[in-house]
């Protein structure tokens, strides 16, 4: 700034402000500046607005919002619609400074903040109105968004409707937007080419929101012809201008190429992007593609995980507590794996309650997550949820959260056992026991039926015996046999045993000795302590032709290890011998 601006701006601020308007028009911002302030301490509103914005932008001085507002402020009680309309918009998104009335050291001013604080909706909606109502197009925008997103009080839909209306016909950019939003929500599927006109004037002055918007409608066909690789190309642009929503759809777009030719790269690119912007569920596929990458990079996707988890993404809670539970990617932490599940199960994520639940069903997590695991179940239970109604019933079985009650646990495990094939089993079991209720073979017999049709193996198992030995029915050797035999296929130890002593003893099936040690090796390699003590036997007097006293000596130790009597006995025997 020259010597003669400066005297000519202190003789005359309204020459002032025109000469910084022009070298502001030219890129002389820092020229600008001095002769704007001369302006504003005249008084002159257009001048305390400029000087305004200068702070808040940074331009021709080092930012500050606290010097912006206070001079929004200025500006506001001079009438300048224009300063309302900004001073609204700060106070809406909490970036309007508590020390707007200049008071504070200048060291609190340099040092302020960054980060906002929390909105003012009742500040911004007195700026508001009078910007809305003296014409501010700017001012009608906001005015509408308060009485659309404000506090439940504040709320009018017809009002925000009529004003972003006025503000759209006046041609703001954010009123077009937010008019297109609000015909919308009126349900105008009549309007659909009204919405994505309105949509597009927004989005033709650069509003990334708009794009972004314009985007969808252009995808899916809604008030414009559909086209893909259009859709694509407005996804990029407001990616581009750093929308994270935006960023996040071309991001998905160019890995499964459902708009785009496939680019996995670029797409992970865009879509880190994405998260790192604030978007969690970018961050939380992000998780997932490095846990299903060959070979999974854990700790990778635990990054992103904890990331999308820690701004309230349920699924990736459940996705880290599972992380620290297996010790994938982090030190396994059984506590902050039940942790993290309980976060998502308190935000209501079932799988992650189911998950919860079976912990605690283990003896793990906390004392007061079993009041909340059986609340939980209960509730799910009430409204139909089949799954929840078999947990619940686990949960009375064992008295996990609730009274022991074995007449419940039918009840609800009856109720379950119309679609859940585990709980058909545990239904049949406690019909066959007669707990909680009378015994019934027959419909226990029934239910397992039902269950070992449904691929349960212990329900294969618990009615080949009831067919073996004829409780709730008719004997039926060979159909228990074929049962014992498609369990043991399934890796069952019990049914392998079974088919063991069938072979031994001839019941249901001709002796063959070879068969029978067949099948006891079998259990026994998997840890049935029975199993090992018959073929301890059998290789001790070589029934099926083998003879081999050290490794039956092996086999009966660990029968032994059991606690089983006879092979504690046989053992005592066999070492005093």
């Amino acid at each position: 700034m020259t010597i003669l601006d400066r005297l000519t701006g202190f003789a005359n601020p309204a020459a002032a402000l025109r000469r910084a308007i022009q070298l502001s028009d030219s890129g002389r911002s820092a020229e600008a500046f001095p002769l704007m302030a001369i302006a504003a301490r005249a008084g002159i509103a257009e001048a305390e607005y400029r000087v305004a914005r200068c702070y808040l932008e940074g331009s021709g001085v080092p930012p500050s919002r606290t010097e912006g507002t206070r001079w929004l402020r200025r500006a506001a009680n001079h009438e300048s619609a224009d300063a309302r309309a900004l001073l609204a918009a700060l106070y809406v998104t909490g970036l309007a400074t508590a020390e707007a009335d200049g008071k504070g050291s200048e060291s609190e001013r340099l040092f302020e903040q960054d980060s906002p604080g929390e909105p003012d909706f009742v500040a911004a909606l007195g700026f508001a109105a009078k910007a809305a109502e003296a014409g501010s197009a700017t001012g009608q925008a906001i005015l509408g968004y308060i009485f659309t997103s404000g506090p439940e009080p504040m709320r009018d839909a017809d009002a925000a409707h009529g004003w972003y209306e006025r503000s759209a016909a006046a041609g703001c950019a954010e009123g077009c937007l937010g008019f297109a939003l609000s015909l919308a929500r009126r349900g105008g599927l009549a309007e659909r080419a009204r919405i994505a006109d309105e949509v597009r004037r927004a989005a033709d002055a650069g509003l990334p929101t708009a794009i972004y918007l314009l985007a969808v409608l252009t995808e899916h066909g809604l008030g414009v012809t559909g086209d893909h690789a259009a859709a694509a190309r407005l996804y990029q642009a407001a990616a581009e201008k750093g929308l994270p929503s935006a960023q996040f759809r071309l991001g998905l777009a160019l890995i499964d190429g459902s708009l785009v030719d496939q680019d996995p790269t670029a797409g992970e690119a865009w879509m880190r992007r994405a998260a790192l912007g604030g978007n969690i569920e970018a961050a939380y596929l992000l998780g997932d593609r490095h846990v299903k990458s060959r070979p999974p990079d854990f700790a990778e996707a635990a990054t992103w995980y904890r990331r999308a988890a820690d701004s309230g993404h349920q699924a990736a809670a459940r996705a880290i507590a599972s992380l620290y539970l297996t010790g994938n990617g982090v030190a396994k932490d059984d506590k902050e794996g039940a942790r993290w599940l309980r976060v998502a199960a308190n935000g209501g994520n079932q799988e992650a309650q189911v998950d919860l639940a079976n912990l605690v069903l283990r003896g793990a997590g906390e004392p007061d997550d079993t009041a909340s695991v059986a609340e939980w179940f209960e509730a799910a239970a009430s409204s139909g949820d089949l799954i929840a109604a078999f947990n619940l019933g686990l949960c009375f079985t064992k008295g996990v959260g609730v009274r022991q009650d074995e007449g419940r646990a039918a009840q609800w495990l009856r109720r379950a056992a119309d679609g859940v094939a585990e709980a058909q089993y545990m239904y049949a079991r406690i019909l066959q026991d007669g707990r909680g209720v009378a015994a019934e073979p027959k419909e226990a017999r029934v239910w397992f039926a039902r269950a070992a049709e449904a691929g349960v193996l212990d329900a294969k198992v618990a009615l080949a015996e009831m067919l073996l030995n004829g409780r709730g029915g008719p004997r039926l050797p060979a159909a228990a046999v074929q049962l014992f035999e498609r369990a043991a296929d399934g890796g069952h130890a019990g049914a392998m045993f079974a088919l063991g002593a069938l072979y031994s003893t001839g019941q249901g099936l001709p002796v063959d000795q070879t068969a029978a040690q067949k099948w006891f090796a079998a259990a026994a390699e998997r840890g049935h302590g029975q199993a090992q003590l018959m073929l301890s036997r059998y290789l001790f007097k070589g029934l099926a032709g083998e003879h081999n006293p050290v490794a039956g000596r092996l086999w009966l130790e660990r029968a032994a290890a059991h606690a089983i009597q006879e092979a504690a006995d046989e053992l005592a025997e066999l070492v005093s011998g």
